[in-house]
């Protein structure tokens, strides 16, 4: 998929509107199909993230595409501001102090490995995004963690980490697959 510069804009100004919309009504904003060209009618997934003073403020989205690209950005931008677990409600007052970024995925696609190095063998650090899955337990990082992360070793630990599994785990139920993301921010 390709977003030109004035989707990304129009993107970005709907999250920012449904963010604001969540303010006054306390649900996401529900966008008319009419004013976003065939190219964002398309399914696809993606992840808002908002960050205040280069700190994240809250992160949501979906792996697989559910919904008009249009649709999950309004939703998800909603869920980064008011139903991310690790933060509070964004405020009235931090509206204006929020930047915004969308990440739109590609597909995601299982790796094949023999053991752990063969697997961080395969990585490409600064490019891929991850999904870990071992039974219960699943957790994601889009491409940008590796800006605060770029080691690859770092990389993955933190991602089991965040699946909530210690950092020495491994097993043969182990599950990862790849993405890829088109991002832009304000």
């Amino acid at each position: 998929m390709k977003i030109s510069a004035q989707e990304q804009d129009q993107l970005l100004a709907l999250a920012r509107d449904s963010i604001t919309y969540g303010l006054e009504h306390g649900r996401a904003i529900n966008p008319v199909i009419s004013q976003y060209d065939d190219n964002l009618q398309q399914m696809a997934a993606c992840f808002v993230t908002l960050t205040m003073a280069h700190d994240l403020r809250g992160c949501i989205g979906h792996l697989s595409a559910i919904q008009p690209l249009f649709e999950d950005v309004a939703e998800n931008a909603f869920s980064a501001a008011f139903r991310d677990p690790r933060f509070p409600e964004l405020r009235e007052d931090e509206i204006n102090r929020i930047e915004i970024e969308i990440s739109i995925l590609t597909p995601s696609t299982p790796m094949e490995f023999t053991d752990e190095d063969d697997l961080l063998k395969q990585i490409q650090e600064g490019i891929d995004g991850l999904i870990l899955e071992d039974g219960y337990n699943r957790g994601t990082f889009l491409p940008t963690v590796w800006e605060s992360l770029p080691d690859k070793q770092d990389f993955w630990k933190h991602l089991k980490m965040k699946a909530g599994l210690p950092v020495s785990h491994w097993s043969d139920t182990l599950k990862v697959s790849r993405y890829h993301t088109i991002s832009f921010s304000e």
